[in-house]
C-alpha cells in the first residue's frame, strides 16, 4: 500500500529521516467467508450468494486470532464475501478489538442499515472502507445490482454519523476511470475519512476480466488527479486520507510528480520512499482465506503456503521452504527484465508479482503493470 498522505505531508512539513522500522508481524486480510450478496466483475474470491462447505467455526477463528496476537499481527481487516453475512462476525469483532487488534471491516456497504448500524458502532472497528466502482450507474453494472450505489452510500452515511471511521475503495478500470472525478468531489462533499485507490489486479475474477485493465495512459491521468487532489487537500488543511494499492510503482511516479512540482523536496521524500520498499506482499501483508489457507496475500489464492487447521499461522508464515515464500522475503528480490536494472528498485521492489506470474508464468519476470518509461526508470 502506498500512503500518498503521509508522503504529502513529507513536502509540507519535512521529517527526519530515521531507521528502517518493519512491523513485528503482517498485516492479515482475513477472508471469514466467501459468501457474498453481490457478484462484482472484479472479485478476487470469486464469492456468490451461496453457502461454501468448510468455512472456519467460530472457535477456529478464536483460536486462530490468539496464535495471531501471540505472533504479534498488528493489524486484522476483516474481509470476505461478505463479512457481514457471518452471524458471528460481531462476536469475531469483539474478540479482535478485546486483544487489541488494529480491526478494520471490508465490506460492499450494502447491508449496513438501521437494523445493525448500531452493532457496527459498537463494535468499533477502527475503519470501515466500502467499495464504490464510480457513479450510480457505473457502479450498479460493476456489482451486478440495480440500487447497489445507493444502499453502499446509505451505509457509508451511517456509519459517518455515529463517528465511525469511512473510506471508499476504487479499482480503477478502463470502464469506469471515467468517474473518478465525480467520485473524489463525493468524498470531499459527504466527510468520507479516506480513499483507496486500487489498481486492477490479475486474480479471481480481476484475472478474467484482465482485457478491461485501464491502459497506462489512463493510470499516469489518474494518479495525476489523485496527487493533485491530496495536495489540493494538504494546501487547504484538510485531513483525509489517500492510499493506493496493486501497484507499487506509483511510488517512483510520484516522485516523478514531486520533482516537476517541488525539485527542492525530490531528494528527501526519495529517501522517504526508498525506506518504505514497495512491495510487501509474503513480508509485511498476509491473507488467510475462508477455509484457513494461507497466502502471501489476497491476489495469491492460487498459491497456498499451508492451513491453519493444520500448522499455526506462526508457523506458516516463517517458513520459507516454498520458494514463493523465500522469493518474496529476500531483500532485495531477485527479479528480471526491466525491474531488474530499474533506477528505482529501491523504492518499488519490483512491484506486485501476481501479475508477472499470471502473465508469464514466472513470479520473477518483470511486471507487466508498470506503467512508466524507460527513460522514467533510468533506461537508456
Amino acid at each position: 500500500m502506498f500512503r500518498i498522505s503521509q508522503y504529502m505531508a513529507e513536502i509540507a512539513r519535512p521529517t527526519p529521516l530515521g531507521p528502517r522500522r518493519d512491523p513485528p508481524a503482517p498485516v492479515v486480510i482475513w477472508n471469514l467467508i466467501r459468501r457474498c450478496n453481490l457478484t462484482c466483475k472484479h472479485c478476487y474470491s470469486i464469492s456468490a450468494d451461496k453457502d461454501f462447505a468448510g468455512e472456519l467455526t467460530r472457535d477456529e477463528v478464536f483460536a486462530v486470532m490468539d496464535d495471531l496476537r501471540r505472533f504479534r499481527v498488528p493489524v486484522l481487516i476483516l474481509s470476505g464475501g461478505e463479512p457481514l453475512l457471518r452471524p458471528d462476525i460481531f462476536d469475531i469483532a469483539n474478540r479482535a478489538k478485546a486483544l487489541g487488534f488494529y480491526v478494520g471491516l471490508s465490506s460492499n456497504g450494502t447491508l449496513i442499515d438501521e437494523g445493525n448500524i448500531d452493532l457496527i458502532a459498537a463494535a468499533d472497528f477502527d475503519y470501515v472502507g466500502i467499495s464504490l466502482d464510480g457513479q450510480r450507474e457505473t457502479h450498479d453494472k460493476f456489482r451486478r445490482m440495480e440500487g447497489a450505489f445507493d444502499r453502499s452510500l446509505a451505509g457509508i452515511r451511517l456509519c459517518r454519523d455515529l463517528g465511525v471511521k469511512i473510506g471508499v475503495r476504487f479499482t480503477l478500470t478502463q470502464d469506469n476511470a471515467h468517474d473518478l472525478p465525480a467520485l473524489l468531489r463525493l468524498v470531499e462533499d459527504e466527510g468520507i475519512d479516506r480513499f483507496y485507490f486500487s489498481h486492477l489486479n490479475y486474480a479471481g475474477r480481476g484475472n478474467t476480466n484482465r482485457r478491461d485493465d485501464a491502459h497506462h495512459q489512463m493510470t499516469r491521468q489518474a494518479m495525476d488527479l489523485l496527487f493533485d487532489t491530496c495536495w489540493d487537500y494538504q494546501a487547504r488543511g484538510l485531513e483525509k486520507e489517500f492510499t493506493t494499492g496493486n501497484n507499487d510503482a506509483d511510488g517512483v511516479y510520484f516522485l516523478h510528480w514531486v520533482a516537476r512540482r517541488f525539485p527542492e523536496r525530490a531528494a528527501h521524500v526519495r529517501a522517504k520512499l526508498a525506506q518504505w520498499g514497495g512491495n510487501s506482499s509474503g513480508v509485511n501483508v498476509a491473507n488467510i482465506d475462508n477455509l484457513g489457507n494461507v497466502h502471501p496475500d489476497t491476489m495469491w489464492w492460487h498459491h497456498t503456503l499451508g492451513n491453519v487447521r493444520q500448522r499455526p499461522f506462526s508457523e506458516i508464515w516463517l517458513d520459507t521452504s516454498d520458494p514463493l515464500m523465500a522469493g518474496l522475503k529476500a531483500r532485495p528480490r531477485r527479479v528480471g527484465g526491466r525491474c531488474a536494472t530499474c533506477a528505482h528498485f529501491d523504492i518499488c521492489g519490483g512491484n506486485t508479482r501476481v501479475r508477472a506470474q499470471q502473465l508469464t508464468g514466472d513470479p520473477w519476470a518483470e511486471d507487466p503493470g508498470c506503467y512508466l518509461s524507460d527513460e522514467e526508470i533510468g533506461l537508456k
